[in-house]
């Protein structure tokens, strides 16, 4: 599983160490040496698990098509990007975290109250 990649549909056969690897990244991090270039590429699709191979001179629109069940490799990259999130539920499903400033606090109703404090004790 690529974590540069999120929606990788095939692995790459890299000429140099004869590794397979998710992306250039993920090739970059785990060797010492650098990614040879190569005209000839070997893919492995993820979804039937079978390789095969391309010639980048000679590509087409139909090559970007694994040729054993037609799962389509050519894709958007997906990246991993930071989301800025609300911890807690949807305030429209569940609003108990919402507080109301406009209604009134009862007397004791909270457990930080000092007299709520003595009748725990």
């Amino acid at each position: 599983m690529c974590k540069h990649v999120l929606n990788a549909q095939v692995s790459v056969r890299a000429a140099c160490c004869k590794r397979w690897f998710d992306c250039p990244q993920c090739h970059a991090e785990s060797s010492t040496h650098d990614l040879k270039k190569t005209d000839e590429i070997i893919f492995l699709c993820k979804k039937c698990k079978k390789a095969f191979r391309k010639d980048i001179n000679e590509c087409e629109e139909a090559d970007e098509y694994c040729p054993h069940c037609d799962n389509q490799y050519v894709v958007e990259a997906k990246t991993p990007m930071a989301v800025l999130g609300v911890e807690g539920e949807d305030a429209r499903v569940d609003n108990r975290l919402i507080k109301d400033d406009r209604a009134r606090a009862t007397a004791g109703s909270s457990m930080f109250d000092k007299d709520s404090a003595d009748k725990l004790g």
